[in-house]
């Protein structure tokens, strides 16, 4: 690609700021109003690990040979093994996620159609969801893409629009009373909001995934990386800290729909409404979108053998619809798995299992950034200052790991041994010519 076609680094940041912010954003205030506005300590925790994790990300991407991607990446220090792990548990957070997703979708969707769910109810509506755009994904993805690019500014808007002008309806007294009203100590009150937080930057691995179309990729893909990420960051931190002082915390903390909840408060029920309608259908076109990525990771990992090969059979439409089958029916486990009182005890469960997940990768990741580095001829004064940083995102992914709690951490757990398992019944296609000559001798 000639240079003149390529992005500028403010093209890439922007490109990087829109693709992290999603419907991970849309339950969060919910979330943080039962613990206080002191939760905005948490989203400065997150921005600045974020930040690091995503500079380690770009750094990876463009030291690594051949294709990138997390798998790739823990492939150079743990082998194929450490691939097989990062793919397993990638694709299994995108799972437990695509679950959270429809979860947000219920939420707004039944707040706008003024329907009152049970926890049953939530569960079974959750997985009718889910149901639903998998199989709306069967004739393949031609349509999918260009509805997830319309529908995402279904979220994009209201949360970048409440973010400028909300201020206008700011009560400084509201914001400063609800700051630690259940009188949390600090750390637990810090810590207790670091998984959602978190969930909201999600996909921060992919950020460098357009390195190839930069120009002068080495010096600007990190900073369109930060500053995508910072600029994400801004929003979310404003969006969700604004409404805190237009919106008693008390009705936000049991809101199904927290972005309608402000905007009617703004505004009126009608605005209201229609902003829960837009986020609905926003959460129904990623969720779209997500099932049928999904679908397509556990694909590319069954081509190259970690997953059983019915993942990669594909129709004439070139969709993988028996690993869709199989992907629903395990999402509706974990639905069934989670029915919880509350929507939004629910979905936090969810996101703490989908975090921890995805965070394995995310270490091994780190871990292997060290061992590219040196691969790749990197000066040592260079990279002195990437350890540092590199150091930074590692302790701050065991941080999050540690807030996610212990039932998060448990089925986590649980979730990773049993990949290993996995991997103990494919480890022998993976096995150097060298041995496995010398073993057939």
């Amino acid at each position: 690609m000639s240079d003149t076609k390529k992005m500028g680094v403010v093209q890439l940041t922007i490109l990087t700021a829109v693709n992290m912010m999603g419907s991970g954003i849309i339950m969060l205030p919910a979330k943080l109003a039962q613990v206080g506005t002191i939760s905005v300590l948490s989203w400065l925790v997150t921005a600045v690990g974020s930040m690091c994790l995503a500079y380690c990300f770009a750094q990876c991407g463009m030291f690594s040979k051949g294709e990138g991607g997390m798998g790739a990446y823990a492939d150079y220090t743990f082998g194929k093994s450490g691939n097989f792990l990062c793919n397993y548990t990638y694709a299994f957070s995108l799972i437990i996620a695509n679950v959270a997703i429809a979860i947000s979708a219920v939420g707004y969707g039944s707040v706008f159609l003024d329907i009152s769910l049970d926890a049953m109810g939530v569960g079974m509506a959750t997985i009718a969801v889910l149901w639903i755009t998998t199989i709306l994904n069967f004739g393949g993805a031609k349509i999918t893409g260009r509805i997830g690019s319309v529908t995402v500014w279904g979220v994009i808007i209201p949360v970048v629009g409440i973010s400028l002008i909300g201020w206008f309806w700011f009560s400084p007294e509201l914001y400063v009373n609800s700051w630690n009203p259940h009188g949390m100590p600090f750390w637990d009150a810090v810590s207790s909001s670091i998984t959602l937080t978190l969930w909201s930057f999600l996909g921060l691995e992919s950020a460098c995934a357009n390195s190839d179309a930069v120009e002068n990729p080495e010096k600007n893909v990190p900073i369109a990386v930060l500053g995508g990420t910072l600029g994400a960051a801004a929003v979310y931190i404003a969006s969700t800290n604004v409404m805190a002082g237009i919106v008693p915390i008390s009705e936000l903390a049991v809101s199904n729909a927290p972005f309608g909840t402000a905007f009617a408060a703004m505004f009126s029920p009608a605005i209201g409404r229609t902003v829960m309608g837009l986020m609905s259908l926003a959460c129904l076109g990623s969720l779209l979108g997500w099932q049928f990525t999904t679908s397509q990771v556990l694909k590319s990992s069954a081509d190259v053998g970690y997953f059983p090969k019915v993942f990669s059979k594909v129709t004439q439409a070139n969709a993988p619809i028996m690993g869709m089958t199989i992907m629903t029916i395990i999402e509706t486990l974990i639905a069934f798995a989670t029915i919880s009182p509350s929507l939004m005890d629910q979905f936090n469960a969810i996101v703490e299992l989908a975090v921890v997940t995805n965070l394995v990768p995310y270490v091994l990741s780190m871990a292997a950034l060290p061992f590219i580095l040196i691969q790749a001829g990197v000066p040592k004064a260079k990279r002195s200052g990437i350890y540092i940083v590199n150091i930074l995102a590692t302790a701050y992914s065991f941080y999050a790991l540690y807030a996610c709690g212990e039932f998060a951490l448990a089925y986590g757990a649980l979730v990773t041994f049993l990949g290993w398992s996995f991997y103990g019944f494919i480890a022998d296609r993976f096995r150097r010519p060298a041995a496995t000559a010398q073993n057939q001798a």
